[in-house]
């Protein structure tokens, strides 16, 4: 499996599988994906065996008008990053190292426009024990944590220094 950039003929199944990963995810409408496709850093995608989509990761990096508290935060504090907005992997594409795959490829291509760092953030409640622990053991540490979603979710703000 190959990761490659979206294309707006994906839109429609990601916007499904995007959906389907709430609350791991926020909720996002097709302008919203129209919209990462212009200001994204990255929109990564892997094809899956069947040719439909294993899984997708949008990344930002700084200076994005973006309404998000998590980007926000980290704006406020790192002047170069990239940061993970959110990544998706199909039910049926777990185990299979798509995620990792995601991450290096977003990390080499930050790393390529001299990024010092990759953030990215986490929820601590509702827990997502299996993305933390992703995080974990790919050198993420944390620097912070959060409210978001009127305190509906609380999020830990991660950081992994690139180029190590």
């Amino acid at each position: 499996m190959t990761v490659r950039s979206v294309t707006p003929s994906d839109l429609a199944e990601i916007l499904v599988h995007n959906n389907a990963a709430v609350p791991a995810v926020n909720h996002l409408s097709m302008d919203d994906l129209e919209r990462f496709v212009l200001q994204a850093h990255s929109f990564l995608v892997i094809d899956g065996t069947d040719d439909s989509i294993a899984g997708f990761m949008i990344g930002l990096g700084p200076g994005v008008d973006y309404d998000s508290l998590n980007y926000a935060w980290f704006s406020s504090r790192y002047e170069s990053f990239i940061y993970v907005d959110r990544i998706v992997v199909s039910e049926s594409g777990r185990g299979l190292g798509i995620g990792t795959q995601l991450y290096a490829e977003f990390a080499a291509r930050g790393e390529a426009d001299g990024s010092p760092v990759m953030l990215a953030e986490v929820n601590i409640r509702p827990r997502n024990d299996g993305s933390l622990a992703f995080h974990d053991a790919r050198g993420f540490v944390s620097v912070g944590e959060q409210d978001t979603d009127g305190g509906e979710k609380r999020v830990t703000l991660l950081e992994k220094t690139l180029g190590d």
